[in-house]
């Protein structure tokens, strides 16, 4: 016997999904240009440089109580993290740098039950954003390199979403933002396992998102496209150090594809990486229940928009009739 709930018809799905998402892709930009986010208390992970660092200082100088978070802060004589530092002060910002490794349990328990007693209890706001590049083919880089950019991309986000959501739940409300990428819905040879981290996050963070519902609590996943961030260089440098230790068969059979997943990490764009904090300081200001599951953000998304509906209106006939339909109702109206 067949069951018609999930006998989609796969032209008309792909179709009712080009049709939808040229309709978000023609969205008007936010009514709001300065989105209220006064008096939010938001923790930030990977503030170091990048979107965490930008989203941290877009959020403060919005009135948000910020916590922004990196590793190796050397008793706060980083560079990066006296630079935060003097800009709060110099601004009169309320932003406090934390030490949190995301691949540290401890430090996350510490960094976190730091940030709450700044925040003078539960945060408003996670930000899940601490991450590494990785390129080269995917039987090229040995297991360890493998097991650290899952460590950092994918259990870093679900450590810190352990760490703040006791306190979420107790309140009854909570927004926890995950960095993604376009990456994270397609896939290009030579970043699978920086593809494979985001896909992860995609599915994890849906799921979790449902799990949440009842407690109040929001999930929104953010998928940026290409931005000249410093992920590129980072990037760059952790693949040339994992690719030196590659076994010499493996360097000749794949030479040209190596060579060629490098010069991915070489760029990054003209856009301006500013729309991130931007999404997501339009999303905390939402009010609660209407925020989105999934931001795409870059001056073109029609890729991520088609790949998005299409697992929306695949996901509704999963779950829109059965006993999860109250939660996936919550998250996605």
């Amino acid at each position: 016997m067949t069951d018609n709930r999930a006998n989609i018809d796969r032209r008309r799905l792909l179709g009712g999904a080009t049709a939808l998402a040229a309709a978000v892709a023609a969205r008007p930009a936010a009514a709001q240009d300065k989105p209220d986010v006064a008096g939010k208390s938001v923790l930030v992970t990977g503030c170091s440089s990048g979107f965490g660092r930008l989203t941290a200082l877009h959020l403060a100088r919005g009135g948000a109580n910020v916590v922004a978070s990196m590793r190796n802060l050397r008793g706060g004589a980083r560079p990066e993290a006296r630079e935060l530092a003097r800009i709060a002060a110099q601004e009169k910002l309320r932003l406090a740098v934390v030490e949190i490794d995301v691949t540290d349990d401890a430090q996350v328990a510490s960094g976190v039950a730091r940030a709450q007693r700044i925040a003078g209890g539960a945060l408003d706001v996670l930000v899940n954003n601490a991450g590494v590049g990785l390129a080269g083919p995917v039987e090229v880089p040995d297991l360890a390199a493998t097991q650290a950019i899952f460590d950092t991309n994918v259990y870093g986000y679900l450590r810190m979403a352990r760490a703040v959501l006791p306190a979420m739940r107790a309140r009854k409300q909570g927004l926890i933002f995950n960095v993604s990428s376009q990456l994270g819905r397609v896939v290009v040879p030579g970043v699978g396992h920086y593809s494979a981290t985001k896909f992860a996050v995609e599915a994890m963070f849906e799921t979790l998102a449902y799990e949440l519902a009842p407690f109040g609590v929001e999930v929104t996943i953010v998928q940026p496209g290409g931005y000249p961030t410093e992920i590129w260089t980072n990037g760059r440098r952790n693949s040339d150090a994992i690719l030196a230790r590659v076994d010499p068969e493996r360097r000749a059979a794949y030479a040209d594809q190596i060579a060629a997943a490098q010069g991915r990490f070489r760029g990054g764009g003209t856009t301006d990486p500013m729309d991130v904090p931007r999404a997501i300081a339009e999303i905390i200001a939402m009010p609660a229940g209407s925020r989105p599951l999934r931001r795409p953000v870059h001056p073109n998304t029609r890729v991520t928009d088609a790949v998005n509906v299409a697992c929306a209106q695949v996901q509704a006939a999963v779950l829109g009739n059965g006993p999860f339909a109250p939660w996936h109702k919550a998250v996605t109206t």
